[in-house]
């Protein structure tokens, strides 16, 4: 028998039994050579001396040269020299990766199975396959014009769900849900709709499979059904037309269709290619319908994950809880995310400490197209942010250091700091071409909507005739300002805005100290009006503090821990909410901050007049007496009368 056909009788590479017969003592073999029954003899005896049986060994593709020899019952020595034969160079305990493991098993003759764990996974040594995927739920957002009904639609579909569901089950706002019907499940996303998250509905149709655009059939294509027609286009996401309201008298489905069309949505009647259908969400009719095709085109778009490999996902909102500390809203995209799990997401890092999922259960395991609230992170995250589990905490803090330091835009030397109406002043003089911002606010929603509006007028800027200066946000953050937020300040030669955020009194002492200008602003038209102000070279008047009325405190009511309420009258002028106010005790200032709580019996107002009784809460203040003065100042220009 000759090498070739014996190699073949047991399931070798004709090359496998000629180093086999090297290393065994048969000398001179070539792979038409002839074998005689000893020479097979002594063959078959080293294989199974070696445990070269066919039996495959099993690898992740993480071993280490002593993994591999362990696995080979050989010296680890006979694998070093097989590498340095490849040219590799490599010590006892270093990890050789799939491909040089694959080489070495093919030159003993042994065949190897590479078996994927999270490990393999995260060292990059497993590579996905099309047998692994699986379908997964489309992922929808729903878009339109305010007050067209995408709220009513998505109500109607929720309550639907609900009532399928066992008594006393809630759905909780964790950013998406996920909707359980005969012919599959489809996960929504909760999209804001009003015109100023612009940006959030962008965002949501990066992370979006299909968007059902809402258009009123009484009303016709509004700005914001422009804008998100115009977003979904740039994602490349596909759009299903929901002509709502179709149970109103005055429906008229064929004017939106012919309007539609003008922006490429030619409906397939009319030869096109975008599905519409004429919907109700206050009656449901045709909503079944609306989900049945939703389905239809997530399986034409052959939607699939992996959930064997570790998880990864997108953040939809993200905020900062007293107990439970930073919390996000995660939709997870592919793999499986699980309690105990390491991750990075943003400037983040963290331990998966507690997942739940939208009726409030704690889940151990989250796989594709799922929403969840997550708890664990190191800091607060950003909507839009990426989601990645890694393989220990080692690792997790390193990308996120690693990602920091690639973030830093501090200067290497100290300048001079100015104000915002030196800015103004270089800016209407040519002098100055960017503004740089350090935003800190309330909330994550409030930080999109002032993002979104200033990348209008910066847009604007860059495409007039004469270029003008923009705005460059160096950093965003969440809660008070603190002294992080000044030095980078002092560092980058910029301003620091808030919005409806104190200032630490040590940041404050050291913005002094520096020179750098915190502006803080209770509306948020007033923080774009300036700052537009400012990019435009207006220079406004001074404005100056007056005082519009005060209020005497009879009463106090604990509403609960670090909670009060004055029940007080109005002695002069009058208070209205919001306004900044000073609290006055025996003679002197004792307290500033907002009126943030202003009610007549048990009904919200924003003014009462004087010889008034009402009730008023102060924000970061419990602590009134009877007898209290309480203040209320507003800013005028400087000159007005009040």
């Amino acid at each position: 028998m000759r090498v070739y056909q014996y190699a073949k009788q047991i399931k070798m590479s004709p090359k496998q039994v000629l180093d086999i017969c090297e290393k065994a003592g048969i000398k001179g073999k070539t792979f038409v050579s002839g074998l005689n029954d000893e020479e097979i003899s002594i063959i078959k005896e080293y294989i199974k001396k070696s445990k070269f049986s066919g039996r495959p060994i099993i690898s992740d593709g993480t071993d280490t040269v002593g993994d591999l020899a362990s696995k080979l019952s050989i010296p680890a020595g006979d694998i070093l020299k097989q590498l340095s034969d490849l040219g590799i160079t490599a010590r006892l305990n270093d990890k050789i990766g799939v491909d040089n493991i694959k080489k070495i098993c093919e030159v003993l003759g042994v065949p190897v199975e590479i078996k994927k764990t999270k490990e393999s996974y995260f060292a990059g040594t497993a590579a996905e396959t099309e047998e692994e995927l699986v379908p997964r739920a489309p992922i929808v957002t729903v878009m339109g014009h305010v007050d067209h009904g995408k709220t009513t639609i998505l109500d109607f579909i929720r309550k639907s769900n609900i009532a399928a569901r066992e008594f006393g089950q809630v759905t909780q706002k964790i950013g998406a849900y996920r909707v359980n019907i005969k012919e599959g499940s489809i996960v929504f996303i909760d999209t804001p709709g009003h015109e100023v998250f612009t940006a959030m509905r962008a965002r949501g149709a990066t992370v979006t499979d299909i968007v059902v655009l809402v258009v009123a059939a009484d009303e016709g294509v509004k700005q914001q059904t422009i804008e998100a027609i115009n977003h979904c286009k740039a994602a490349g996401v596909p759009i299903i037309v929901a002509i709502n309201k179709i149970d109103k008298p005055n429906a008229n489905p064929d004017v939106v269709k012919k309007q539609l069309s003008n922006y490429g949505l030619v409906p397939e009647e009319w030869g096109g290619q975008t599905v519409f259908l004429n919907v109700s969400g206050v009656t449901g009719q045709n909503i079944n319908e609306l989900l049945e095709i939703i389905l239809l085109m997530g399986e034409m778009m052959e939607l699939r994950a992996n959930p064997q490999r570790p998880g990864e996902g997108v953040v939809l909102e993200a905020y900062l809880h007293k107990q439970r500390g930073p919390v996000m809203h995660l939709l997870v995209q592919n793999g499986t995310v699980s309690v105990g799990d390491f991750f990075v997401c943003g400037n983040a890092w963290g331990k998966v400490r507690a997942m739940f999922d939208e009726t409030g259960n704690r889940i151990d395991k989250a796989g594709p197209s799922t929403p969840v609230e997550l708890l664990g992170a190191s800091t607060a995250v950003s909507p839009g942010d990426k989601f990645m589990v890694v393989g220990s905490e080692t690792d997790a803090r390193k990308r996120v250091e690693e990602k920091v330091q690639q973030q830093k835009t501090v200067q290497d030397k100290l300048q001079k700091q100015i104000t915002l109406e030196d800015l103004q002043k270089q800016i209407a003089q040519g002098a100055l071409k960017e503004l740089r911002i350090i935003l800190k606010t309330d909330s994550v929603g409030s930080q999109e909507a002032i993002k979104a509006y200033i990348e209008k007028i910066n847009a604007k800027a860059r495409n007039s005739e004469k270029p003008g200066a923009t705005i460059n946000f160096i950093h965003f953050g969440l809660g008070a300002v603190n002294e992080s937020d000044v030095l980078l300040a002092v560092c980058s030669n910029a301003l620091i805005v808030g919005y409806s955020v104190g200032i630490d009194s040590k940041a404050e002492k050291l913005a002094k100290q520096q020179g750098v200008e915190i502006k803080i602003y209770r509306l948020v038209y007033d923080l774009l009006e300036d700052l537009k102000n400012t990019l435009e070279g207006m220079i406004k008047p001074p404005e100056v503090e007056v005082m519009i009325g005060q209020a005497l405190v009879k009463q106090v009511f604990k509403m609960g821990k670090n909670q009060s309420v004055a029940g007080c009258i109005v002695v002069e002028g009058k208070v209205t909410r919001d306004a900044k106010v000073k609290i006055v005790r025996d003679g002197r200032f004792i307290f500033e901050g907002f009126l943030t709580s202003l009610k007549r019996f048990k009904n919200s107002v924003r003014e009462v007049a004087v010889n008034t009784e009402c009730g008023i809460g102060i924000s970061d203040f419990d602590d009134f007496q009877p007898g209290d003065i309480i203040q209320v100042y507003q800013k005028v220009p400087e000159g007005t009368k009040v």
